[in-house]
């Protein structure tokens, strides 16, 4: 891997990886919902917070199984065969463990990059 983050090859594939990342991390935390509100319903004694909870919980369920299936249709996620989710888990580790290792603060900033002036100096001054 290139340890440069600017330049434009690390980028390639960044997307897909932000999309799948993004969508691991909600289908936990929904996940972490419907945990959370079954607890809070078996502790609720007011049959009004009952059921609302019990109608959240219905929603959380429904939201966790919409992005499951999105994850599964996408290929980002395999509950049913563990050694492709194993080596996807093993891949976003690495990915991990690489942009960990990248000198994101470097000593030397001093990079025009594509551009060869600043954004206001063709009005030299007069209006900037």
């Amino acid at each position: 891997m290139n340890p440069d983050y600017l330049d434009p090859i690390n980028a390639l594939n960044m997307p897909e990886m932000a999309d799948t990342t993004f969508a691991m991390d909600f289908l936990i935390r929904a996940k972490e919902g419907v945990r959370n509100t079954a607890i809070a319903l078996t502790e609720t004694a007011s049959l009004d917070a009952r059921a609302l909870l019990r109608n959240q919980l219905r929603q959380g369920i429904a939201m966790h199984q919409e992005i499951s299936d999105l994850m599964m249709r996408k290929k980002w996620f395999h509950p049913y065969e563990l050694n492709e989710q194993y080596q996807l888990d093993q891949l976003s580790a690495n990915n991990t463990v690489m942009i960990g290792q990248m000198n994101l603060f470097p000593d030397d900033t001093r990079r025009k990059g594509l551009f060869d002036r600043t954004p206001d100096e063709h009005l030299r001054g007069t209006q900037a």
